[in-house]
């Protein structure tokens, strides 16, 4: 117990607030005791800055910066300011996920924020501005990611369709549901916290990282402590180095309070 964060960085969807959006103020207490001690807490989500600054000030985080859109897009706020952007030509993957299975639901994220689709998500998918596009246009400008639904589909199918397609030469993830997030190779929670621990002069080894999804892999194998929710699927916990309780539980709050 000599090991103590120097850094704490946070999933939201499942590690911070739950499935319905909802943020416990024992989570935002627990998350306050950690700045109080002067140690710094950075969200790392596959949201984009849109849909995380909400959370960002719920939570009284200090200004600084936020890992989002799964690493590809990485600001410090407040003032909101663009560190790192990073985008990919969308056409190839676009252009074989449809190629396999026409009916699937694809959105692009942009650079600037909100999303251009081939048809209409499930009410609350996405925020901000939504554009219904042609697939031609889709594809037609360098985006942030690709997002594939199937509202009707599970997760298990969609691990089938990822190995079906390959995927060579871009990053993927799995959501809870029917949700393939698409990233430039490379791109993830992980490689979006590298920059973010330089400047706080923290080593990897002293950063605690909590998450509960698919796309938190690559975080938790690279903090010195990755920790999966209780809920998280038996793939995440595996690359954990520790699985705390249940989000409903107090899971979050049992991790921080371990430290803080």
């Amino acid at each position: 117990m000599s090991w103590k964060p120097e850094m704490v960085a946070l999933d939201i969807d499942g590690t911070v607030v739950d499935l319905e959006g909802n943020l416990p103020s024992t989570v935002v207490d627990a998350v306050q005791r950690v700045l109080a001690a002067g140690t710094p807490v950075v969200l790392a989500t596959g949201r984009s800055w849109q849909d995380t600054k909400p959370i960002h000030e719920a939570l009284g985080l200090q200004p600084g910066p936020a890992v989002t859109s799964n690493g590809a897009v990485v600001v410090d706020y407040p003032p909101l300011h663009l560190r790192k952007q990073i985008t990919f030509d969308p056409a190839p993957a676009i252009r074989k996920v449809l190629g396999h299975a026409p009916h699937l639901r694809v959105a692009v994220e942009d650079a600037g924020g909100g999303y251009r689709v081939n048809t209409p998500f499930p009410d609350g998918d996405l925020t901000g501005q939504v554009t219904i596009q042609e697939v031609d246009e889709l594809c037609a400008v360098p985006v942030t990611r690709v997002i594939i639904r199937d509202p009707n589909a599970s997760s298990d199918d969609f691990k089938r369709l990822a190995k079906d397609l390959g995927m060579h030469g871009v990053s993927y993830s799995i959501g809870w549901s029917a949700w393939l997030d698409i990233a430039p190779v490379g791109v993830n929670k992980a490689s979006g916290l590298k920059e973010v621990v330089a400047e706080f002069k923290v080593k990897r080894k002293n950063v605690l990282a909590m998450g509960d999804g698919r796309n938190d892999v690559h975080m938790l194998k690279w903090a010195g402590r990755g920790v999966a929710m209780g809920d998280a699927p038996d793939e995440v916990k595996k690359c954990a180095d520790h699985v705390t309780g249940n989000f409903a539980d107090g899971g979050t709050i049992e991790e921080l309070s371990r430290w803080f």
